[in-house]
């Protein structure tokens, strides 16, 4: 299978920092490779499902927790305003299912709102938010995930 997310779910243990913001049984959260705007994750299922209704109910209670936990993580460590969450798995080579957790910073240009955000994704390579950088924000991340009171309950 050529899946980008399977091979990397297939080495989680080795990833550094950005691509292993957080794992658990069902999904895994890393920092987007190609965005230019810091803090843009992506949650991915750790098994190889192509759409949202292939989830099984585990993974989808587990994804509403994981998109509430990311979205308050991001407030707190970007200080974004609020957050867009996005699933589409339609390019070439993507169509594992994955869902973006995008900041919306404060000062973000009105015309880069809303689905405009995806600009940030498709900008020149010397634009691109550095490894180093989506390291150290992973590891930010991870200790305000690691918080007892960053969890959310299922109940």
């Amino acid at each position: 299978m050529d899946c980008y997310v399977c091979e990397r779910n297939g080495r989680v243990d080795e990833l550094p920092p950005r691509e292993r913001i957080a794992v658990d049984r069902h999904w895994r959260v890393a920092h987007a490779f190609n965005s230019s705007l810091p803090g843009w994750l992506v949650l991915v299922p750790r098994r190889h499902v192509t759409t949202v209704a292939a989830l099984t109910d585990a993974e989808a209670a587990a994804l509403g927790v994981w998109q509430v936990r990311l979205s308050r993580a991001l407030g707190e460590v970007t200080g974004c305003a609020r957050t867009y969450v996005a699933q589409f798995a339609e390019r070439e080579g993507f169509g594992h299912v994955h869902f973006h957790v995008v900041p919306r910073m404060p000062d973000l240009p009105a015309d880069h709102r809303g689905p405009a955000i995806f600009r940030y994704l498709t900008g020149p390579p010397s634009q691109v938010i550095d490894e180093p950088e989506r390291d150290a924000l992973a590891i930010a991340l991870q200790t305000w995930l690691s918080r007892p009171k960053a969890a959310c309950s299922l109940s």
